[in-house]
């Protein structure tokens, strides 16, 4: 009986840190969809929402991760009214969620900002691939090298970010645990 108790216990506390991951990257989000765009380009964003995904693909678990980023995606177009977005951006954190775990598993851990770099690149090209089927059209493609060299600037600030969050947040409990 005690054992079972002690079982609810760690799941209600997964459940809250996944509940506290998510309204963070949902709220990062929706301030970044009030920001003006930081290129005259369309569809280049910054990506900071990223950011809590990287730091739990790194720091925690990839389940937790995508768990977070599915819910991310899922209220924030219900949140931000971009109900037409969906598919572009669950195309696109897929595929940077893909990308991210396998590179952080070649990288062991390092170079988040490289992983994060190659994050963007996938998100941008899952985003062209909706397009194409959307439009029916390859012509998109056109439009990939300029969303890559996005991809690997806003890539590299928030990867950038999340290596420099880890080294400060190194000692605080809450963000040291392997497993939410």
């Amino acid at each position: 009986m005690q054992k079972n108790l002690m079982t609810k216990h760690i799941d209600a506390k997964h459940v809250v840190l996944i509940g506290i991951y998510t309204t963070i990257a949902l709220s990062i989000f929706i301030i970044e969809v009030q920001i003006p765009p930081v290129a005259p380009v369309p569809g280049i964003k910054l990506g900071l929402a990223n950011i809590v995904t990287l730091f739990l693909i790194s720091e925690y678990n990839r389940r937790d991760a995508f768990i977070v980023l599915f819910l991310r995606i899922v209220l924030g177009c219900i949140f931000s009214g971009q109900a037409m977005t969906f598919f572009y951006s669950l195309a696109g954190g897929i595929l940077c969620f893909v990308a991210m775990s396998v590179s952080n598993i070649i990288l062991k851990g390092g170079n988040l900002w490289f992983t994060s770099i190659i994050g963007g690149v996938f998100h941008n090209i899952g985003q062209i691939l909706v397009a194409m089927f959307v439009l029916k059209s390859g012509e998109v493609l056109f439009y990939l090298p300029i969303l890559v060299f996005g991809g690997i600037i806003t890539g590299f600030f928030t990867g950038t970010t999340v290596q420099f969050f880890i080294s400060k947040t190194s000692k605080i409990k809450l963000f040291k645990n392997k497993k939410i």
